[in-house]
C-alpha cells in the first residue's frame, strides 16, 4: 500500500508538471490509469506525459493488481481460518462433553491437594477474561497429585475403553494437528487408556505399578485442567447457553447438578 501511494502521488505530481493539470485532474488520471479503468476523457499530450503514463501502466498497474490479489487472498484466508477455528472449537466441545468433564471429576477426586484450589475453579457467571487469566496463573503454582490408593482402576479403564472410538476419531481429525496442546492432551489420555487395557484380569496391580499409572493419570490431569479453563472462557464468549450448563456441571464442584434451581 505504501508503494502504491508513492506511485499514485508521484504520478500525480508528474502530470501536474508535464501536462499542466490541476492536482485533482492529475490524481484522477493517475488513479484511472493504475486501476486499468482508463475512461479516455484525459490523455497525455506532451512526450514527457506519455512516457510517465507508460511507466505508470507498467509499474502502477502491476502494483495495483498485486495488492488486489493479496487483499482477496487475505480475506479468503481469514474466512478459512475462522471456519477452521469454529470446527476446532466444536471438536473440543465434543471432547469435554463425552470424555473431558468426567475425567476431571475422576482425577480431581483423587487429588489430595484439590481443596486448596477448588474455590478458585468454581467458575461464576460474571467472570471476566481477567478472572480466567488469574485462575491460569494460580494453577501454575498448584502441585497436581494423583493418589494411587484413591484411583479406581476398573471404572476408569471401562470408561476409556468405551470412549476409545471417540478418542481415535479426535486424534485422526486433521483440524486438531495444529492445536498442539490439545493434541498432547489426547495423546496423554490415549496412553493412559493403553496402559490400563494392557493389564490382565483381575485388574489388581502392585503399589509400584499403581504409582506408575497415577503418574500417567497426573500427566493427563494437568493438561486437561488447563484446557478446561480455556474451554469455559470460549463457551462464555461464544455459546452462553452451553456455558450455563457447564457452570451447573462444573467437575471441580462436589455439589453440582444439571437441574436448574
Amino acid at each position: 500500500m505504501a508503494v502504491l501511494l508513492v506511485i499514485g502521488f508521484g504520478g500525480s505530481a508528474g502530470f501536474m508538471v508535464l501536462e499542466d493539470l490541476s492536482f485533482g485532474d492529475a490524481l484522477y488520471f493517475t488513479v484511472v490509469t493504475i486501476s486499468t479503468v482508463g475512461y479516455g476523457d484525459i490523455a497525455p499530450i506532451t512526450t514527457g506525459g506519455k512516457v510517465l503514463a507508460v511507466v505508470l501502466i507498467i509499474v502502477g498497474v502491476t502494483t495495483f493488481l498485486t495488492i488486489t490479489a493479496n487483499a482477496v487472498q487475505m480475506l479468503l484466508h481469514r474466512r478459512q481460518e475462522r471456519i477452521r477455528r469454529q470446527r476446532l472449537d466444536i471438536l473440543i466441545g465434543v471432547f469435554f462433553s463425552e470424555i473431558g468433564t468426567h475425567l476431571l471429576q475422576v482425577f480431581s477426586e483423587c487429588d489430595p491437594e484439590m481443596g486448596r484450589i477448588r474455590d478458585d475453579l468454581t467458575v461464576e457467571q460474571g467472570w471476566s477474561e481477567k478472572d480466567y487469566l488469574q485462575v491460569n496463573e494460580s494453577l501454575e503454582q498448584h502441585t497436581y497429585k494423583i493418589d494411587p490408593a484413591s484411583m479406581q482402576l476398573r471404572p476408569l479403564r471401562d470408561f476409556l475403553v468405551e470412549k476409545g472410538e471417540t478418542l481415535l476419531r479426535l486424534l485422526e481429525n486433521p483440524n486438531l494437528l495444529e492445536h498442539e496442546s490439545f493434541t498432547d492432551l489426547l495423546m496423554a489420555i490415549f496412553h493412559l487408556r493403553e496402559e490400563l487395557v494392557s493389564r490382565p484380569e483381575p485388574l489388581v496391580v502392585p503399589e509400584s505399578d499403581a504409582a506408575h499409572l497415577a503418574n500417567d493419570a497426573r500427566r493427563a490431569y494437568v493438561l486437561l485442567t488447563k484446557q478446561w479453563i480455556s474451554y469455559m472462557l470460549y463457551l462464555k464468549t461464544s455459546y452462553p447457553y452451553l456455558f450455563n450448563l457447564a457452570l451447573r456441571t462444573n467437575p471441580f464442584c462436589r455439589d453440582t447438578s444439571p437441574f436448574v434451581t
